[in-house]
């Protein structure tokens, strides 16, 4: 008998949500995901941050798909037993430059809606050009934790 695996907690269920939307370019399932005074704040170097607003957080995501070639794994998913905020592990794929980051988020969700109201997105490293053949540092593959097993512990190694 095979066991029916758990239902995800609703908040990793609307993370989930929202990064299927932002993989499909979905301007309207990513707008269903978010408050529409949502904040997405993210490390100095990028332009025009915070992101402020559901519609504003939305378009960028779409322009990062069509022009970056942005795709997203979520790596690991952890929620808060006794607050509205959950952190995920992440990898962005910018396949038009054969580049990939990974990094970590934190998401603040509505008490009454549910939705995400802010979203602080941490780098671990910066961006890895060239990840059909990542390059290799004292042992490690740059833009990753220096000893962590990354393929032993099931994160993904290339952009399915």
């Amino acid at each position: 008998m095979t066991a029916t695996p758990p239902t995800p907690h609703p908040h990793e269920a609307l993370i989930r949500r929202y990064f299927d939307a932002c993989n499909a370019a979905d301007y309207q399932a990513l707008m269903s995901c978010f408050t529409p005074d949502a904040v997405h704040y993210f490390p100095p170097g990028l332009p025009e941050i915070p992101w402020r607003s559901a519609d504003t957080i939305s378009k960028k995501w779409l322009w990062c798909v069509e022009n970056l070639g942005s795709q997203w794994t979520i790596e690991k998913v952890l929620v808060s037993h006794n607050s509205n905020e959950a952190v995920i592990e992440w990898t962005h794929w910018k396949r038009k430059f054969n580049t990939a980051q990974r990094g970590d988020e934190w998401y603040v969700f509505d008490e009454t809606t549910g939705l995400i109201k802010e979203i602080r997105a941490y780098y671990a490293a910066p961006a890895v050009k060239d990840t059909a053949e990542l390059p290799v540092v004292h042992g490690t593959h740059m833009g990753e934790l220096v000893a962590f097993d990354y393929a032993g512990r099931g994160y993904h190694l290339r952009c399915e």
